[in-house]
């Protein structure tokens, strides 16, 4: 049911035009019905980040939305002051179809960086949108359908809690993916009464430990942008923590399902590191290995190439995170082919058929540990990548 799982909310996906792929559904709209218009967000990092990011960010500061509409087909980055006209355009007219003010309404936006979206499109497609609103398990599908780029499959999640609020929500990532953050959109929806301040403290907690973990290319996109909106329909005030512990998951699985749907990927690959004196060096060095360019052609290859993973390892500075090299032990599936920094095992013991590698990597140095996500690099994200339109 993606976002439309919760009470309070309808949406819609349809063809507005947008996209170079012709019939794609290409546009979506998510209105919060209410009681409530809680809100919060997180952006990406990028400095050239896009028009509807400059946008959203602003819209989102007091902690309300009515609203979102969202595009692919063309991500309205580095379009300069046009580009925001046309972000401010599209919220003043979703405004006015739901009767709110458009400093109400995000705006969000993925595709070909550097051109500017067709607005006639982009806003006819707005009324198309809100006269096809809908709180049904369809018009959530069509939502999760209408943000997707290079993804193969819609990414969803839903979650009750015994007391009877939900969590719905929708993400769209295959590509462009690397922390902080991933190229993704994320729209998340609760029927929880919770105040703003709850929002952005359970997200910027569900984010880190979930989209800012996962690496699928090492390029940071210009328009990330992950919404959670609360609409309060259920009446229900949630335990803080078990909200808390709920956004996290939603969080968790989108961003796991977008690992399992990276750009021609054939292997995702988990890497945990224990062992480390702080969560913030075994994060720093499980961040390294996971950008290994090597590495990842190494297990397209199924090749559980060792040496790629301690030299990446290596890469870390010690004052980030202290260890001795000596100590150091590296598992692959199961199989230990690193022991005290050099050969242990033979790595044609390690089974590769599986789609999921775990690399366990054991610093022997602290008690702390952390766990990133990747992917595999295939000839097929070469293919994708050099022929991609959106």
């Amino acid at each position: 049911m993606s976002v439309t799982f919760a009470q309070g909310f309808s949406a819609a996906g349809v063809v507005a035009g947008i996209s170079a792929v012709e019939g794609k559904k290409d546009l979506a709209l998510v209105v919060n019905n209410g009681p409530l218009d809680a809100a919060a967000g997180v952006f990406t990092f990028n400095r050239f980040c896009a028009a509807p990011v400059q946008w959203s960010r602003k819209a989102v500061a007091d902690g309300h939305i009515k609203a979102v509409i969202l595009n692919s087909g063309g991500a309205n980055a580095c379009t300069g002051e046009a580009g925001y006209a046309q972000s401010q355009a599209t919220a003043e007219t979703v405004a006015s179809l739901v009767g709110t003010d458009a400093n109400d309404v995000a705006v969000c936006s993925t595709g070909l960086i550097g051109e500017l979206l067709p607005l006639d499109n982009v806003l006819a497609g707005a009324k198309y949108a809100y006269a096809a609103l809908a709180d049904t398990a369809e018009a959530g599908a069509d939502a999760s359908h209408a943000i997707m780029t290079t993804d193969t499959k819609p990414k969803t999640v839903t979650l009750e809690s015994k007391a009877g609020w939900r969590i719905g929500g929708m993400v769209k990532g295959s590509g462009m993916i690397a922390p902080q953050l991933a190229t993704m959109l994320c729209v998340i929806t609760t029927d929880a009464v919770v105040t703003a301040g709850q929002l952005q403290a359970a997200l910027a907690s569900g984010v880190d430990t979930s989209f800012n973990r996962i690496d699928v290319d090492g390029c940071m996109s210009t328009n990330d942008t992950v919404l959670l909106l609360a609409s309060g329909a259920s009446g229900v005030e949630p335990d803080p923590d078990e909200f808390n512990r709920f956004v996290a998951d939603a969080c968790a699985s989108l961003a796991r399902q977008i690992i399992g749907d990276g750009e021609g990927a054939s292997h995702d690959i988990r890497i945990t590191v224990t062992g480390a004196t702080t969560e913030d060096a075994a994060l720093a060095c499980g961040r390294a290995v996971a950008a290994s360019n090597l590495l990842k052609c190494a297990i397209s290859g199924n090749d559980p190439n060792w040496g790629r993973i301690v030299s990446s390892l290596g890469t870390v500075p010690v004052d980030v995170a202290p260890y001795d090299s000596n100590k150091v032990t590296v598992d692959v599936n199961g199989v230990r082919i690193c022991e005290n920094g050099g050969a242990g095992r033979d790595r044609s013991e390690v089974d590769m058929t599986p789609r999921e590698v775990h690399i366990d990597i054991d610093l022997n140095a602290g008690d702390a540990a952390a766990t990133v996500w990747t992917d595999d690099l295939t000839h097929e994200y070469v293919h994708i990548n050099a022929d991609y339109e959106s």
